[in-house]
C-alpha cells in the first residue's frame, strides 16, 4: 500500500510535469531506432540536467490523473537513483523523481520499467521541489549504453566549454575571388549566429588538387582552420543548421558572374559535412 507521503509527492509531480508530458515527441526508452548524435545533441543542449540513473520504482498512473496524456500511451511515475551526474547547474539528491509517458501495446498495456533498469535522462529540476525533474521532452528518457553515455558526455563537455560553437541562425554574405592561375579560387561564406560571434566557411581550389574547405570561429581565417570532425558540436551546428540552398541575398554583394562558383562551393561544404541524421520523430 502506498504511503500518504508518496501519494502527495506523486500528485505534486504530476501537476508540475503536465505541460511537458503533453508535448509531441517520440515515446519511451525502447521505442524506435537508436538515437543519433544529432538526436542526443538536440536534447542535451536544451536540458540543464543530464544523468545516468537506475530505476528504483516505476508506478503506473491512472489515466484520469495524467493530464495531457496522448492516445496510445500510459504514464509512469519513476523514482531513480543517480548512478552518475553528467550535467547539472547545482547539486541534486541521490534519488530523482519524474514522470514519463510510454507506449501501450495492442492489448492496452503500458510498457514497463523494471527495477534496476539503467537509463539516461535529460531535463530540468522542478523549482522548489527537491529531487523532482521535468523531462526535456517526452522521449528524453533513453536506454543506457556506454556508447550513448560517451556521446552525451562529449556533447555536454563541448557545450560547457568557455566558448562553444555558437548556434547558426542563417547564412550571411558570400564572396568569391579567382586566383592568378586557371582553376584557382577562394570562396568565403559568412554565417549568422545567435550571439553574433563570427563564423565563416572558406573553400580553396587549386589546379590539380582536391578542393579544401574549413570552418573558422573568429574574425580572422588562418592556416589552422579546418573542417570540423564528425560528431562534434561544430559539426552539429553546421550540418544541422545550414539551409540546403544558399539564400539569394547571400550573393547580393558578390562580384558579377561569381554566383555559380559560390553556390558550387556551398554545395561542396554540405556534401563534405554529410547529412544531419535524426531518428526521433517530430
Amino acid at each position: 500500500m502506498e504511503s500518504p507521503m508518496r501519494t502527495f509527492c506523486l500528485t505534486l509531480l504530476l501537476l508540475a510535469a503536465a505541460p511537458a508530458a503533453a508535448a509531441p515527441a517520440d515515446s519511451g526508452p525502447a521505442a524506435g531506432p537508436a538515437f543519433t548524435y544529432a538526436d542526443l545533441a538536440d536534447l542535451a543542449l536544451a536540458a540543464p540536467v543530464a544523468a545516468h540513473v537506475r530505476v528504483a520504482a516505476a508506478i503506473a498512473v491512472k489515466d484520469e490523473q495524467a493530464p495531457g496524456l496522448r492516445p496510445g500511451f500510459g504514464r509512469l511515475y519513476v523514482e531513480a537513483d543517480v548512478v552518475a551526474l553528467i550535467r547539472s547547474a547545482g547539486p541534486l539528491p541521490a534519488r530523482l523523481r519524474y514522470v514519463v509517458d510510454l507506449p501501450r501495446d495492442a492489448k492496452g498495456r503500458t510498457a514497463r520499467l523494471r527495477k534496476g533498469t539503467e537509463l539516461l535522462i535529460l531535463g530540468a529540476p522542478v523549482g522548489g521541489r527537491d529531487g523532482e525533474v521535468r523531462l526535456a521532452a517526452p522521449d528524453a528518457q533513453i536506454p543506457y549504453t556506454q556508447a550513448a553515455a560517451a556521446r552525451l558526455r562529449a556533447i555536454v563537455r563541448e557545450a560547457s566549454a568557455a566558448a562553444p560553437p555558437p548556434r547558426i541562425t542563417g547564412v550571411g554574405k558570400a564572396f568569391h575571388v579567382p586566383g592568378s592561375l586557371p582553376g584557382e579560387s577562394e570562396t568565403q561564406i559568412f554565417l549568422q549566429t545567435a550571439d553574433r560571434r563570427p563564423v565563416s566557411l572558406t573553400v580553396l581550389r587549386r589546379p590539380g588538387q582536391t578542393p579544401q574547405w574549413a570552418a573558422a570561429l573568429g574574425e580572422i581565417v588562418d592556416d589552422a582552420a579546418a573542417p570540423p570532425a564528425p560528431e562534434t558540436l561544430l559539426w552539429y551546428r553546421l550540418a544541422c543548421s545550414l539551409p540546403p540552398r544558399l539564400p539569394a541575398q547571400s550573393l547580393a554583394e558578390a562580384e558579377p558572374g561569381s554566383g555559380a562558383a559560390i553556390e558550387a562551393d556551398y554545395r561542396l561544404v554540405l556534401e563534405r559535412l554529410g547529412p544531419c541524421t535524426r531518428n526521433r520523430r517530430p
